[in-house]
């Protein structure tokens, strides 16, 4: 059976009649007995028995409705989503990103995104390096959007603002009082440290290895938000990315910049051989347009 007999058969059963079902299909009678018949045929059995001028599903028919109306909705769903997406209307967006990120970023991003974008479903997730690449390349992801290159042959990379490392300090520190730091400002302080696996703990550990400085960890965490919670509890002092507060949930913090720094500069990714739906081209759009103090364009 064809879509279109598909569509006849359905109407057949819904009306009862064949004059009901060339009233929803907008059709001729006899178009509709015609087809009707040709569906039998090919077939190979009967779906109504003629009685008495009114037609009466076979129990074949029933069985056979029964399989028709899941393929007929689900049609029905198809054709909803496609309009969607030629709509920009609904649909599901699926974004992978650095941990920091997923706490500062791209709730920013995803909030401006949904004000023209409402009916649109934004699937978000935090992780590292080689799962950010590896989302991406088995498309469980549309985009990527990172502070680690996410370097692969198959996968597009734009580079959307600068991230530079900052010093996170409680309120009344000691260094409150400079507007830069170094790294050998930061010898005598208990520092909040990160695993060996995040790009922060990479380059921290350049700027402590440059300013041939020992750094004293008295934590090792994984993500930025929580070195930041750490630090409103006085466990310490933390560097972190500076859009870390961008999130704004930090109200008793306050950066300072490192000199030298290292920047972390934020890049979004997708792959290269798959055009981008219309839906995560739009936040690409609005992702790269968004304005904050803290976002710089990246060189």
């Amino acid at each position: 059976m064809n879509l279109r007999q598909i569509e006849v058969f359905r109407a057949v059963m819904l009306a009862g009649s064949v004059s009901g079902a060339a009233q929803l299909l907008h059709v001729s009678q006899p178009a509709v007995s015609r087809l009707l018949s040709y569906t039998e045929q090919r077939l190979g059995f009967v779906l109504f028995q003629r009685l008495r001028g009114r037609l009466h599903p076979t129990p074949e028919a029933h069985k056979l409705f029964a399989e028709v109306e899941v393929i007929y909705q689900n049609i029905k769903r198809l054709q909803g989503l496609a309009n969607d997406m030629a709509n920009q209307q609904g649909g599901v967006l699926r974004i992978v990103c650095s941990p920091s990120l997923a706490y500062a970023l791209m709730p920013l991003a995803i909030a401006s995104f949904a004000t023209r974008h409402p009916d649109v479903q934004v699937l978000v997730e935090g992780m590292l390096s080689d799962p950010l690449i590896d989302a991406v390349l088995t498309q469980r992801a549309d985009i990527a959007v990172a502070m680690v290159p996410l370097q692969h042959p198959r996968i597009q990379i734009h580079k959307l603002f600068r991230n530079r490392i900052a010093a996170a300090l409680p309120h009344g520190h000691r260094l409150l009082g400079r507007k830069r730091l170094r790294i050998a400002d930061l010898a005598r302080e208990r520092v909040i440290g990160y695993s060996a696996d995040t790009p922060l703990a990479h380059a921290i550990g350049r700027l402590y290895d440059g300013a041939q400085v020992a750094p004293r960890w008295v934590a090792e965490v994984k993500q930025t938000h929580v070195a930041c919670a750490m630090v409103q509890q006085g466990l310490g002092i933390a560097l972190v990315d500076e859009q870390a507060q961008l999130a704004g949930a930090w109200p008793g913090l306050e950066l300072r910049e490192i000199s030298p720094t290292i920047d972390l500069q934020v890049r979004i990714g997708y792959s290269r051989h798959e055009p981008l739906s219309t839906v995560a081209q739009a936040f690409v759009d609005d992702l790269q347009a968004l304005r904050h103090p803290l976002l710089v364009p990246a060189n």
